[in-house]
């Protein structure tokens, strides 16, 4: 296998798990698909550009307060767009989530237009070893991504809050009756799912560039290595975001690269016929 490809493959895992994983994390509580994810990462990417270049803060200092805004305003979308609508069922959230997400791209089209932008940031030769090329935002990507999933991990298992958003997913009637606050859970879900938005819109914007349709073109993938690995599972995100990211690079071998956007589709075609709850998601009992 070329090695070059599977670097490749990697990179691209890494940029796909940080929002497969807060996908997955908000279908767990909240229980319906959100597809404004896209809009949301795409706000992330554009107010870190207003950070770093409109306001000449250092690229670091940019990320992190990205990742603060995003997540208010993922948090602030729950409360004016979603949480008056939760009693019309997944199928009227998921329509309003598209619609968002449409939304947010086109305030931002309105405010930047639609001209493709970058980070201010240094030019750096990228690192030659072995026949194997990477730039260095490329092992950033990598290094964040691996972050973010040992945070979650940590988060989920050894914190009060963490313990409680399982409970919350698990079933949130039960959790009310064991004194958990399931609104207090709800809200921190969103705002930590909306950090990890705003952080894969910085990522998509060193390895990409940043423009409206940034998180759009990013949504099938994410959404595809959700359903692999198990839609509401965060470990099944995790695994599904390798595997459609190796899965999409590796397509050049026997097809043109135009057809890597396709990958996402086949994935999601497939999974839905032989293995609906995907590879570490639970079957759906139904009474």
């Amino acid at each position: 296998m070329n090695m070059q490809l599977f670097v490749n493959g990697i990179v691209n895992a890494a940029l796909i798990a940080p929002p497969a994983i807060a996908f997955s994390l908000l279908f767990g509580v909240m229980r319906f698909p959100n597809f404004a994810i896209g809009g949301y990462i795409t706000a992330g990417a554009f107010a870190a550009y207003a950070f770093n270049v409109q306001l000449g803060l250092p690229l670091l200092a940019s990320a992190v307060a990205a990742m603060a805004l995003t997540g208010f305003i993922v948090w602030l979308s729950d409360i004016i767009v979603f949480k008056p609508m939760r009693g019309h069922g997944p199928v009227t959230l998921l329509v309003v989530s598209i619609a968002l997400t449409l939304i947010l791209e086109h305030i931002i089209r309105i405010i930047y237009s639609a001209e493709v932008r970058g980070f201010d940031i240094p030019l750096q030769r990228p690192v030659k070893f072995a026949g194997i090329r990477i730039t260095y935002e490329q092992m950033d990507i990598i290094a964040l991504a691996l972050a973010v999933a040992v945070a979650t991990h940590l988060l989920l298992r050894f914190t009060n809050i963490g313990k409680a958003m399982r409970a919350t997913a698990d079933n949130p009637v039960l959790a009310e009756v064991r004194g958990i606050n399931t609104g207090l859970v709800i809200g921190f879900t969103w705002l930590f799912c909306g950090a990890l938005f705003g952080l894969t819109g910085v990522l998509a914007g060193l390895d990409l560039v940043i423009e409206p349709l940034l998180g759009w073109n990013l949504t099938i993938p994410i959404f595809a290595a959700a359903i692999l690995g198990g839609i509401g599972s965060p470990y099944g995100a995790m695994l599904g975001a390798v595997m459609v990211g190796m899965a999409e690079e590796l397509t050049v071998l026997v097809l043109p690269s135009s057809y890597k956007v396709g990958v996402g589709f086949m994935i999601i075609a497939v999974l839905l016929l032989a293995r609906p709850h995907g590879l570490l998601g639970q079957p759906e009992i139904r009474k």
